[in-house]
């Protein structure tokens, strides 16, 4: 078997985001990269601005919700699972105001792995896995976090021909 190319699919990734979530457009999300246990994204500022010339709060949730979701379509994506994947809960803290461009690193916990987040996958058909996104402040203390439970559920094999793949 053929390892999927990881960069590849990571940057296709962010490419789909952009065309089917109309927020991640204009927002405008990028790749800031990624390994086997975190993905970032990056948000420049202008697009993300509030009245008082920071970033919008609601930019820096969507941010780092969407990197959560990325990391974990990303991890599909490498095994070839053709998932749904949806963000089931999540706490956002807002620490400091962010005043420049911004990154969101989602990651899994310490105490979290992939593994038995597959097993669940293989054997229910369905799993949830928890993600932690921090967005850095400028002090190197975190200026927003967020801690988030993601769900893949499998697509029926008829649904994915039917309504293409993600």
């Amino acid at each position: 078997m053929t390892l999927p190319d990881t960069p590849l699919l990571a940057r296709q990734l962010i490419q789909f985001m952009r065309s089917t979530i109309p927020l991640a457009k204009a927002m405008d999300l990028q790749l800031g990269g990624h390994d086997a246990d975190s993905l970032t994204l990056f948000a420049p500022l202008q697009p993300n601005i509030n009245d008082k010339g920071c970033a919008f709060g609601g930019s820096l949730v969507s941010v780092m919700t969407l990197s959560g979701w990325a990391l974990v379509e990303l991890a599909l994506r490498q095994r070839g699972d053709d998932c749904d994947v949806f963000v089931g809960e999540s706490t956002v803290r807002y620490l400091s105001p962010v005043w420049a461009d911004f990154t969101s690193v989602a990651r899994l916990p310490v105490d979290v792995g992939w593994a038995g987040f597959f097993r669940s996958l293989d054997s229910r058909g369905k799993a949830r896995i928890e993600v932690s996104c921090v967005i850095p402040g400028d002090s190197g203390k975190p200026a927003a976090t967020l801690i988030a439970r993601f769900v893949a559920k499998r697509r029926a094999a008829s649904a994915a021909v039917a309504g293409g793949t993600h």
